[in-house]
């Protein structure tokens, strides 16, 4: 029953879309495992990280489509939520090195030996075992969106206020983790993982495998958004976004709406960090920078707003460009993006997404005039 409810309440253009990014995480992995890498169809690893890393984002731009697009909340601060769920799977990473780190302590992490901590803070307990830190992705996010939720919403902050908050949270943060006695590895984080789960994080299928594991967990917020968004809980959302002030008068608990929302897509942020990590290798507190909270909200912008699809596609596109960008021309790259912020909003009001609508639009509009 849950299962219909789910796949129903998604529209056609949205099930396709899940089928093409389950494809994408089965046939990319399979071509870097089983082509000869003298053949026109492998995919090297570098490929395969870097789609891994753009199925993250993609994650992170389909959260914050959740509460802007559907919800109005303008949040600037999910970058918080995204390096949060990163910093829980880093710390597992970094218990499961054991004694094969620099300084050979098989409790301690190298940066604690080296900050001569003479003991194991006690929020890193538990961490060595994976079933304690694979809720901890969800719970820890999860819990700071919901405290901050909860007296925002609560006091009927909303609008630019709500993303100077969420902003400031991220800024808090940021601050905080780059102190060494915070027990995070200070400015430089952590890195030099070995093992997830027993597997060796370097080996191609550990890769492949992760690259899946990122383009499933996109396919599963899809669903679950789109079932979402397809209900009458949907429905009232919406109606919250567009009309907050009659949803109150007619009784309906908008605080809640928003409540709710928001902390499943903290907890989406948190998921799509996590996976992150272990691809790229390192996480560090320039993950909780607000600009990156910042280009996500542009990654929907171009994508299009309250579409669910957009965002992804947004994401894909902005980071290929800064990919390409940053390396063929690097000092063009943040005017390129100041650009495309501009051309979205003054000529792509609904994204890329909405391009065909629109255009389809005008020449229907022109028909009609010249009948």
């Amino acid at each position: 029953m849950m299962t219909r409810f789910l796949w129903t309440g998604m529209g056609r253009n949205l099930r396709l879309f899940v089928l093409l990014v389950l494809a994408v995480g089965i046939v990319v992995p399979a071509l870097n495992l089983l082509m000869p890498k003298t053949s026109a169809f492998y995919v090297p690893a570098y490929a395969l990280q870097l789609i891994g890393k753009y199925l993250c984002y993609a994650s992170l731009a389909l959260a914050v489509d959740l509460v802007w697009g559907f919800c109005g909340i303008l949040s600037l601060g999910h970058a918080a939520f995204f390096a949060l769920g990163g910093y829980c799977m880093g710390m597992y990473l970094m218990r499961q090195i054991g004694a094969r780190g620099v300084y050979g302590n098989p409790l301690l992490p190298d940066f604690m030996v080296f900050l001569n901590y003479k003991e194991l803070p006690w929020f890193w307990h538990g961490f060595d075992h994976f079933w304690f830190a694979a809720p901890m992705i969800v719970i820890v996010p999860s819990v700071l969106a919901l405290a901050l939720g909860w007296f925002a919403f609560r006091s009927r902050v909303t609008g630019v206020y709500l993303s100077i908050i969420t902003q400031a949270m991220t800024f808090a943060l940021l601050l905080a983790f780059f102190r060494n006695d915070m027990g995070f590895g200070g400015n430089n984080g952590m890195t030099d993982f070995k093992d997830i789960l027993g597997y060796s994080v370097q080996a191609d299928t550990t890769r492949a495998v992760l690259c899946f594991a990122s383009a499933l967990a996109l396919a599963l917020f899809l669903i679950v958004s789109g079932a979402i968004i397809g209900s009458r809980f949907g429905t009232a959302l919406i109606a919250v976004r567009d009309a907050e002030s009659r949803m109150r008068f007619l009784g309906y608990r908008v605080e809640g709406y928003k409540l709710f929302v928001f902390v499943l897509s903290a907890a989406m942020a948190g998921i799509a960090g996590a996976l992150y990590v272990p691809q790229v290798g390192i996480i560090n507190p320039s993950e909780f920078a607000p600009g990156n909270s910042i280009e996500a909200v542009l990654w929907v912008a171009v994508g299009g707003r309250g579409t669910l699809i957009g965002p992804v596609i947004g994401a894909f596109i902005v980071n290929f460009a800064k990919t390409y960008l940053t390396g063929a021309l690097p000092e063009v790259w943040l005017f390129a993006l100041g650009a495309m912020f501009i051309v979205v909003t003054l000529f792509l009001p609904k994204g890329v997404v909405g391009l065909y609508a629109q255009l389809r639009a005008r020449s229907l509009a022109k028909k009609a005039t010249a009948a």
